[in-house]
């Protein structure tokens, strides 16, 4: 891969096992790079590993030089001011940077969740700290890196801007073990205008002056069913929406994203998918 332009996938199905379905699909969408749900993406269950299969899947991967990223349950939040919800997500996400590493995956994407009530935010950057940092403090160095992916705005999330990750990056200490996911619908329901001229590098050079570059890891590259500021996570297929594809010219284009891979998190399968990838690829030229 070039070391100025970043590798372009999909967020790919494992329904018949990684190794062989996602695999298959990443070949299909010609895919660089690829995210799977290492376990159910709307429940709390934490399977136990197959190693045998693992092995499969990660030789396979590395073999053909497909980077992976593990997206970790939807239900995660670390805010929560339910005893249980808050609980089961600090075991669902040390449960999601283990299978990672089990895996080969190079980070494990969380969202960056919801105080709920109003009056829970102090409260929930006290807990975050607190359940998080003996995490983050007993991963080996090779184990992936926990990817925060700031949310669609709405409600009391605890990102409803991108300044906003301040507050998280400091409760969990500007830990070295912890990067950015961003996901580009997420960011422009959020109120960032991407879709204007210029507007994609102006929002990457502000994550830039508030994670430092080096935190940029991974792209969720969606357009938008929604106008800018809508506070609705309802992705589109590039060009379909109300981004455009223009905006992903300037994402590629930008330095601070070389190594960030760009995943497709938007409607369809393999043919829709393999058309995306082709388009960013050329956008990528």
């Amino acid at each position: 891969m070039s070391a100025t332009r970043p590798r372009i996938g999909a967020h790919v199905p494992t329904s018949g096992g990684m190794a062989k379905r996602s695999i298959a699909y990443a070949l299909e969408v010609k895919a660089e790079a690829i995210q799977v749900f290492a376990s159910n993406p709307r429940g709390w269950a934490m399977p136990e590993a197959n190693a045998q299969a693992d092995a499969a899947f990660s030789s396979k991967a590395a073999e053909l030089d497909i980077a992976t990223y593990v997206h970790a349950p939807f239900l995660i939040n670390l805010g929560s001011p339910t005893v249980a919800t808050y609980e089961n997500s600090l075991a669902s996400t040390a449960y999601s940077l283990r299978r990672g590493k089990e895996i080969g995956a190079l980070g494990v994407v969380i969202h960056t969740g919801s105080a709920v009530d109003v009056n829970h935010v102090t409260k929930a950057w006290k807990q975050i700290h607190e359940g998080m940092m003996p995490i983050l403090n007993a991963l080996p160095d090779d184990s992936p890196t926990l990817l925060l992916e700031p949310t669609a705005g709405q409600g009391q999330s605890l990102v409803k801007r991108l300044e906003d990750l301040t507050n998280y990056l400091e409760a969990l200490e500007y830990h070295p073990k912890v990067g950015i996911c961003l996901d580009t619908c997420h960011v422009f329901a959020a109120g960032h205008d991407i879709s204007k001229k210029g507007g994609m590098k102006e929002t990457l050079d502000l994550l830039i002056s508030i994670a430092g570059a080096d935190r940029i890891q991974l792209i969720h590259a969606n357009d938008s069913m929604d106008v800018c500021g809508a506070l609705k996570d309802r992705h589109q297929n590039i060009g379909d929406g109300e981004i455009g594809v223009d905006p992903f010219k300037e994402l590629i284009a930008h330095p601070a994203i070389a190594h960030a891979p760009l995943i497709l998190e938007t409607p369809g399968q393999e043919p829709e998918h393999s058309r995306e990838v082709a388009l960013l690829k050329k956008l990528r030229k």
